[in-house]
């Protein structure tokens, strides 16, 4: 990496939702613009933009670095107490390899699902146990460090720093170090390079980047306002300094002149980090077929019973049917989709036999008479001239894609079903984001700004 150059550690995407206001395609053509060889990603909190991230990086010739804006609690992050100031801790974690990616991916799930409280949190004990691969800076004025310092307990923020290091290893933890020109800033700026030689640990520059321009702090004041419930004129709430931009190396070399080891560790820190992600893979599950068959002559049988089921005597007499049918049945084959399209079969075949409400089908899915036969859909595709070459295309493969509706009170059932059949980590749950639309953007920026609800929506409707 040229040693002239520089890469931001922390950085807030836009999935540090209602904080952050950078968008992945924007952030690479910035990294690029100035020539930076890597870039992080440590939203607050969680991995949601990590693998969008990863990618446009790649696309872009930047090396992506995984990481994670952690909250840490100041005891065990199953302890409930405190209020949201005191609940929590930050710390930047970044994956230096594969393993470190796994352990991070570990960390931030037991966040959510274990020690959520105002936050999703994890503790030092959870981090011992899942620190090979991290890479750990000590994070920005909400760290635990500098609350220290800020508290005037230096000897305090030693000895978390000491913690810190022997949890992660000296190699693997860097004290960070931030100036926006805030006096806070300023004070553990005269603490934390003599805390980073005595417990022999290095240091690193950081902005704690929330916006891409120093142009967009407004927009992103307007955001925060949004986020946080208030308006732009309150006095005493929420407000970011306009200097958490992503700035050039050239601004970042200028703004740590004393200290050109912490530029240059960001250096290492970049060319340490190296993980590859597989994606196009398909790793579904095999589903366990009757003994003595296989899964394609167990779908078949399913289906010429299904095909009975569905349309009776004309089930024989009709070549069209059979000749429709053999032909998705051997593009299921030919494709490998067959143990898919059994295990979707199962558990809708489960819903309905316990009595959960299951939808009709809706998209490409109800183009096939095999998903038809087997009771995946109730659309007949023939019937309405439906084609089976929008959901699967055996000249141009990509995986097919079932919408289901199950019954909202039981569709947990339902989960709890293929858990137990395919295992706990075979199994998962995706988010889904909503986004404001131009006129519900219009309305909530007027809002905050303190135009009336009347004003706002004439804009909006323009």
């Amino acid at each position: 990496m040229a040693r002239d150059s520089f890469v931001h550690l922390h950085l807030h995407t836009e999935y540090s939702l209602l904080d952050g206001a950078i968008r992945m395609k924007e952030l690479m053509k910035k990294a690029v613009e100035f020539k930076m060889p890597a870039v992080a990603i440590t939203d607050h909190g969680n991995l949601f933009g990590a693998i969008e991230f990863y990618q446009e990086a790649q696309r872009a010739g930047v090396k992506p670095i995984i990481g994670c804006e952690a909250y840490i609690a100041p005891g065990s992050n199953k302890d409930r107490q405190g209020s949201r100031r005191d609940s929590a801790y930050h710390f930047t974690l970044l994956a230096e390899n594969e393993t470190g990616y796994r352990n991070l991916v570990k960390l931030v799930t037991a966040a959510h699902l274990e020690g959520f409280h105002y936050a999703p949190r994890i503790d030092k004990e959870l981090l011992a146990a899942h620190s090979a691969g991290l890479i750990g800076l000590s994070g920005c004025l909400a760290g635990e460090i500098n609350s220290a310092i800020q508290a005037n307990n230096v000897e305090k923020a030693k000895q978390s720093a000491a913690d810190y290091r022997d949890i992660l290893g000296a190699q693997n933890f860097f004290i960070e170090l931030h100036d926006h020109g805030m006096d806070e800033q300023r004070k553990c700026m005269t603490a934390l390079p003599q805390i980073a030689r005595d417990i022999g640990v290095g240091l690193v520059a950081a902005n704690d980047v929330h916006f891409l321009r120093r142009s967009d702090h407004q927009a992103h004041d307007v955001m925060l306002c949004i986020g946080t419930g208030k308006m732009v004129q309150d006095e005493n709430r929420m407000r970011y300094v306009p200097e958490l931009y992503f700035k050039s190396p050239t601004e970042m070399r200028e703004l740590f002149r004393d200290f050109p080891e912490a530029i240059a560790n960001t250096l290492e820190i970049g060319e340490r980090c190296h993980l590859d992600l597989e994606f196009g893979c398909s790793k579904y599950p095999e589903y366990p077929a009757p003994p003595g068959k296989t899964r394609e002559e167990y779908l078949r049988e399913l289906c010429y019973d299904g095909l009975q089921r569905r349309y009776g005597e004309r089930a024989s007499n009709d070549p069209e049917l059979i000749r429709q049918l053999d032909y998705e049945l051997g593009v299921f084959e030919k494709t490998g989709f067959v143990s898919y399209l059994l295990i979707v079969w199962d558990f809708i075949h489960f819903a309905k036999e316990k009595g959960i409400p299951v939808g009709p089908g809706r998209g490409s899915a109800a183009g096939s008479m095999v998903t038809y036969v087997l009771g995946i859909t109730d659309i007949d595709p023939l019937q309405y001239g439906l084609l089976f070459e929008r959901f699967l295309n055996p000249d141009r493969v990509s995986p097919p894609d079932i919408d289901i509706d199950f019954c909202e009170a039981r569709r947990g059932e339902v989960l709890e079903y293929v858990r137990r059949k395919y295992g706990e980590r075979r199994v998962a749950q995706i988010i889904t984001f909503g986004k404001l639309k131009a006129k519900s953007v219009v309305r909530d920026v007027g809002r905050v700004m303190g135009l009336s609800y009347r004003d706002a929506d004439r804009i909006a409707k323009m």
